[in-house]
């Protein structure tokens, strides 16, 4: 690999993990702002929902345009519109306005998730992309490692609002290195050929693709269990087993560490026994994990070692899951990659904001309906490779018979 191909990843990874990083830093401060703005739990985890909702549909509009108009020009829009949504943030003197420039950062985080996987398609196929949709995953797993960390120790010195000011900084370097060290990938005679009309008809295309579809949701089902996790844990962790901010962090952090570690496999396993066969075996793995952490913690051993025992090992399995999905959903539409992604972002994001909608009725200040919540989407995404991906491995061999 030549030093554009890790410049490239870092900077990508960068751009993917803007939006994430406004998500990971605000997790400690959650109920803090509670407090400070007398608002409820349920309403403070508004403030996550409200900024999922823009962050997935407004992929498809991204999607399409940077299909039309280069990779470029919406990531500028999108990432200036986040910075400033950003200002908003650090600015609210309610939990209302808090929750609706939550919103707009919504709707700019969203280019800097959707583009950087058409970009990486723009460039690769097979196991070089998913090389680099590894090499981007570990920097884009950066964010969870340190973020909560940095926003801990932001919080402790400026209060909740220092961490939006923070993002903010953070999308004005994203803007720096987009302008000055990536190139356009999506040439000009490629853009002559997508507009409204080969958008919609794109769109069609992948609604119909049945392995397009079934890919995307086995991703999506592994995301929307990380953000089950994600949305709850602040209070878990805090407030039921005690921990401080700064504790939650490093708990928080640990299972990062585990699923960008496992990530950067993806390449090498993936050569060597193939992305479709990797991708079924880590479904099982993270699967079966989450089962035994539902089983266990349901029979009573339900301590935080426990618990972090299990979601370690089980998202090294996710760490494999995501790329190859990613990887194997874009291979057949490179031609339509900006659109597809967006497709993809979107009911990735989509089926997570349904999970944490749901697990959030359940919730009671303890672990278990997390932990029931995370499961679940684990077994979904388990049935969901096994009914599906069987019955494409069997048409592949009796095809080659």
């Amino acid at each position: 690999m030549t030093t554009s191909f890790f410049r490239v990843a870092l900077i990508l990874g960068l751009l993917s993990a803007i939006g994430p990083f406004a998500i990971d830093m605000y997790l400690p401060a959650l109920p803090t702002i509670g407090a400070d703005l007398n608002a409820d739990h349920g309403v403070v985890q508004l403030s996550l929902l409200f900024f999922f909702i823009p962050f997935a549909i407004s992929q498809l509009l991204y999607g399409p345009l940077s299909d039309m108009w280069g990779r470029k020009p919406p990531l500028y829009f999108g990432i200036g519109l986040f910075a400033l949504a950003s200002i908003g943030c650090a600015l609210a003197t309610d939990i209302e306005t808090l929750i609706a420039f939550r919103f707009l950062q919504g709707i700019g985080g969203a280019a800097g998730m959707v583009i950087p996987r058409a970009i990486v398609r723009d460039m690769h196929t097979g196991v070089q992309a998913a090389r680099l949709m590894s090499l981007l995953m570990l920097v884009f797993s950066v964010s969870p490692i340190l973020a909560p960390l940095t926003g801990s120790a932001v919080i402790e010195f400026y209060g909740w609002r220092g961490v939006f000011w923070a993002v903010m900084i953070a999308a004005f370097i994203g803007l720096i290195l987009l302008s000055t060290q990536l190139q356009e990938t999506r040439l000009k005679e490629h853009r002559a050929e997508s507009g409204l009309g080969t958008a919609l008809a794109a769109y069609r295309l992948l609604m119909k693709d049945r392995n397009f579809l079934t890919l995307t949701f086995i991703g999506g089902l592994g995301i929307s269990s990380f953000l089950v996790y994600l949305a709850n844990s602040p209070f878990v962790l805090i407030e039921h087993y005690g921990l401080t901010p700064t504790q939650y962090s490093i708990a928080f952090s640990v299972n990062a560490v585990s699923f960008f570690t496992v990530s950067q496999m993806t390449g090498y396993l993936g050569e060597r026994f193939g992305l479709v066969r990797v991708m079924r075996i880590a479904v099982c793995g993270y699967a079966l994990t989450m089962l035994a952490m539902l089983v266990v913690m349901g029979l009573g051993m339900n301590q935080l070692p426990v618990l972090a025992t299990f979601l370690f090992v089980g998202y090294g399995f996710l760490g494999l899951v995501i790329p190859t999905t990613s990887v194997l959903a874009l291979e057949e539409h490179g031609a339509i990659a900006g659109t597809a992604s967006a497709l993809m972002g979107t009911l990735h994001f989509v089926t997570a904001a349904v999970a944490m909608v749901i697990a959030s009725l359940f919730f009671d200040g303890t672990a278990l309906p997390m932990v029931a919540g995370i499961a679940l989407c684990a077994i979904a995404a388990f049935v969901v490779t096994q009914v599906t991906m069987g019955r494409r491995r069997m048409a592949v061999e009796a095809a080659a018979e």
